[in-house]
């Protein structure tokens, strides 16, 4: 039997830059301060010789695979992809590496992610979960590590989070000091089964407004959206101008949907902010050069995305400490679409 050419070790690459195989590992997992003129002579020896770590030897010694899982509901959404966008670039210059998945709100998805950390194909999880009784997390004791992002309220794993409560009553009372009283809530339905913890707690803070303001709910005025994106808000109102209601502000509960709504205002000749306020969440780079620009809410994502990535990297690290929760500060950004 011929064999082929022999693999290139790390002694081979560290005899030839004529430094130490603790350098050359040093310079290949850039965990280690080099300096610039040994580094290069390293990546010179790594070239010539056409040397590839030995991944599979490093993880079976480390225990680690050096790469970590990201579970969305939905990777469609302007919202996902610059989240993604943000943790792939966090966890990068962590040295790790990204799976990306999308659970589709299905809880068999999110369990075959915690069977593949169980068995170390990734180290870890970050998973957004849309109701905490679907989740694996409600029902599983034995958890490898994982983080939750989004509104998903729980003490058994580390969070990262906004206050969607906060910024639900921020939205609502700027619409109400503009003059609306008549807010239609697209993404929110008081009392709905299938409600996901983002509208149920930004429906709450939607509510406190009103109370605060001394204005009546009005069940017509909220509309559960089954799809949250441009589609969805499009259909929802649609369905909002079917009801027949007196309504003066939308209220939509991602940016998506606020996008397909006005097009529908539009389309049915309400003009916006003349005739209807409309208000986002997310600030998706779209939501400032629709026509008109959108007032929404804002987070900082890479900041978001950090905090995830370093509590799930603390994790691995300790899987006996508390679970942490940071809270990610938001601001609602005006724009022309609440501007008469």
């Amino acid at each position: 039997m011929t064999r082929g050419p022999r693999r290139a070790t790390v002694k081979d690459v560290a005899a030839l830059a004529g430094v130490s195989p603790k350098t050359v590992s040093n310079v290949m997992n850039e965990t280690v301060f080099v300096r610039p003129d040994t580094r290069e002579k390293v990546l010179a020896a790594v070239a010539e010789l056409d040397f590839v770590p030995n991944l599979s030897a490093r993880s079976l010694r480390s225990g680690r695979s050096g790469v970590i899982a990201l579970a969305l509901p939905d990777l469609a959404t302007a919202f996902s992809a610059d989240l993604v966008h943000r943790v792939v670039q966090a966890a990068h210059e962590r040295g790790l590496a990204v799976q990306i998945e999308e659970t589709a709100a299905e809880p068999k998805r999110e369990h075959d992610l915690v069977s593949r950390a169980r068995e170390h194909q990734v180290d870890g999880l970050i998973l957004n979960p849309i109701r905490l009784q679907d989740s694996i997390i409600a029902h599983d004791d034995h958890l490898p590590p994982v983080v939750l992002i989004g509104e998903v309220e729980q003490h058994k794993v580390d969070r990262v989070l906004i206050d969607s409560r906060q910024a639900g009553y921020e939205v609502a009372a700027h619409l109400l000091d503009r003059g609306a009283r008549r807010i239609a809530v697209l993404g929110g339905e008081t009392g709905a089964s299938d409600a996901t913890a983002t509208s149920v707690q930004r429906l709450e803070g939607y509510h406190r407004a009103l109370r605060e303001y001394a204005v009546e709910p009005d069940a017509s005025l909220e509309i559960d959206v089954e799809e949250w994106s441009m589609r969805g808000g499009a259909e929802a109102a649609e369905e909002l101008l079917g009801r027949g209601v007196e309504f003066d502000a939308i209220m939509a509960f991602t940016d998506s949907i606020a996008f397909g709504a006005t097009h529908v205002l539009q389309e049915h000749g309400l003009e916006v902010p003349g005739d209807v306020l409309v208000t986002g969440f997310d600030d998706v780079e779209h939501a400032r050069f629709m026509n008109p620009s959108l007032t929404t809410v804002a987070l900082d994502r890479r900041a978001f995305a950090e905090a995830a990535v370093d509590l799930l990297l603390t994790r691995i690290d300790d899987r006996t400490s508390p679970p942490r929760a940071v809270a990610i500060p938001h601001e609602l950004v005006v724009r022309a679409s609440t501007t008469r």
